[in-house]
């Protein structure tokens, strides 16, 4: 008698972690309709399965980890504003280790929301700290070497190496080579870093410009005003090209703009990394060159709709 010999059956779907990358590069037209010549892209990272661009950065921290051991019976541990939290508390509920994470007390209410859905546990810290006040107190933790895997986002050479990795050479081919800038916001500056790296390789004429608020006092979640804050040790300032400043109310009023003139609803960064893009957009088109600016789109506007300035 003969014995029926089954074939392994072919994997179907994909996992949380496949989806990470490959997101969509949009184009905004309507915002450059009246500069001829410049063409406006964005990144759109809320395509990732937690919501935003921290997941590139927190999947290689957490494989790097997993690589060498470190996370074996421990917490990982982190401080952040709120995207890589989540990335994290996802990765965590996903691959089965718990997750501690140091947060202002004064993040939305939609990401503390996401957070407890996942299970992760928060330990909340004073907003007029900032995010520098969830670092210190994420040092504080990581004391308990028995406990916890101190992530270390903001030190954490992984973080840049995602974006040189993936996002510049996705921004890359989407672009067919024609990129001429580069545009990103500074938290971690990880994004920043590792894209800016990558891209001056494939072509050191690309302009890479890092944008930060114009206040140490601002409103624009994630990112840091690094002349008063604890500067993160993966940054290098010698890196960018240009640094520029954006505002948080012309951040939240370009967050009005793209709701209601591209359809777009971006979160408060990614609104503030499209401001800070037009002007140099509009600063080529006065000199008579057309440009290829490309920027991320951090996260959509879901983690931001109980701020008061949509109603304003």
């Amino acid at each position: 008698m003969q014995t029926e010999v089954r074939s392994t059956p072919r994997l179907l779907g994909s996992s949380i972690l496949e989806r990470i990358g490959n997101t969509p590069l949009l184009r905004l037209d309507r915002l450059t309709s009246h500069l001829p010549g410049i063409i406006l892209l964005g990144k759109a990272e809320w395509a990732n399965p937690g919501g935003s661009v921290k997941d590139r950065a927190a999947s290689s921290i957490v494989a790097a980890a997993e690589a060498k051991g470190l996370l074996a019976g421990k917490h990982l541990l982190d401080a952040t504003s709120g995207n890589t939290g989540i990335a994290y508390a996802m990765l965590g509920a996903a691959k089965g280790f718990p997750v501690t994470l140091c947060m202002p007390s004064n993040v939305s209410p939609e990401r503390k929301r996401i957070l407890t859905a996942y299970g992760a546990n928060i330990v909340w810290t004073d907003p007029g700290n900032g995010s520098d006040g969830a670092i210190l107190k994420a040092r504080e933790l990581a004391q308990d070497k028995d406990r916890y895997y101190y992530a270390d986002q903001y030190g954490n050479e992984a973080n840049w190496q995602a974006h040189y990795r993936t996002t510049s050479n996705e921004i890359w081919r989407q672009t067919d080579g024609q990129i001429t800038h580069f545009v990103a916001g500074l938290g971690t500056s990880g994004t920043f870093m590792g894209t800016t790296r990558r891209l001056k390789e494939l072509n050191p004429a690309i302009e890479c410009i890092a944008m930060q608020p114009d206040s140490p006092f601002h409103g624009l979640e994630g990112l840091k005003y690094m002349a008063t804050a604890i500067v993160p040790p993966i940054y290098d300032a010698a890196l960018a090209d240009r640094h520029v400043e954006q505002s948080t109310e012309g951040a939240y009023e370009m967050a009005k703009h793209l709701a209601r003139t591209e359809g777009l609803l971006l979160g408060i960064s990614a609104a503030a990394a499209v401001a800070a893009s037009l002007r140099i957009g509009e600063e080529e088109a006065a000199a008579g060159r057309g440009a290829v600016i490309v920027t991320i789109l951090c996260d959509s506007a879901e983690k931001y709709l109980s701020e008061r300035f949509w109603e304003q």
